[in-house]
């Protein structure tokens, strides 16, 4: 266990359902200029790409497309895409076809994802059933299941590229006035957390974020997720 590690959370570019709220779109990618902030990340970030050990990333396209383009210097120094870890409990939240990810091989059928080590997308990974349903019993399991994977991580410095809903439950805190959980994860954003020592030996291990520590760049604007458009917050979010 690795409680002093700094967790270096970023979620994805904008991608095409971030566009004009089209959650139909399967497993849907990043726009043109998803791609542009994504890969501004290295300039906006220099010193958590040098201090990275580890990345990690949800396996969805839009995540795997804005880790190798936003954490390309980390990844180059750390030995290339095989060295990325990815991560199926990172997925996004909702069961729509834009939240559910492509079949291992579907994956693997295309060049630009096929270079990621994807030996851990078993079968069952998108099906939204079990560990990976979307009911909010399930979702609160699996990030707290995140945040022990984060923390049992023999690294120091973790990277892990995911998704808002899914990043807003990793990083809830039962003291919401000094941490609170719902904030609107803007496309391409960075923040850096640790763990609340209160908690950290604990099933939940609550992280509390750091201020000052290189976090905090956002290369794109407030792109709606898909349960901020279903639960009606779409108005002057945009």
């Amino acid at each position: 266990m690795a409680p002093n590690s700094r967790l270096i959370l970023t979620r994805h570019a904008q991608a095409e359902h971030n566009v004009d709220l089209d959650y139909t779109i399967p497993d849907a990618p990043l726009t043109p200029l998803g791609k542009k902030q994504a890969a501004s990340l290295p300039r906006l970030t220099p010193t958590l790409q040098a201090s990275a050990d580890v990345i990690l990333s949800s396996p969805l396209k839009r995540t795997l497309q804005t880790t190798y383009l936003g954490w390309a210097p980390a990844i180059a120094r750390l030995g290339g895409l095989k060295a990325v870890v990815v991560v199926p409990a990172a997925q996004e939240c909702n069961d729509l076809p834009c939240d559910t990810g492509s079949a291992r091989s579907a994956l693997e059928a295309e060049e630009e994802f096929a270079r990621f080590d994807l030996a851990p997308l078993t079968p069952e990974w998108n099906s939204k059933e079990g560990f990976y349903a979307a009911s909010e019993e399930a979702l609160e399991e699996r990030a707290a299941f995140v945040r022990r994977l984060l923390r049992d991580r023999p690294e120091k410095n973790v990277v892990l590229v995911a998704h808002g809903d899914i990043l807003r439950r990793i990083t809830r805190h039962p003291d919401d006035e000094r941490n609170p959980g719902e904030y609107p994860w803007k496309n391409a954003e960075v923040r850096v957390f640790g763990f609340d020592e209160r908690f950290v030996g604990t099933e939940e291990c609550w992280l509390w974020e750091e201020e000052g520590e290189g976090g905090g760049a956002a290369a794109g604007g407030y792109g709606l997720t898909s349960t901020e458009v279903e639960g009606g917050e779409e108005e002057g979010r945009l």
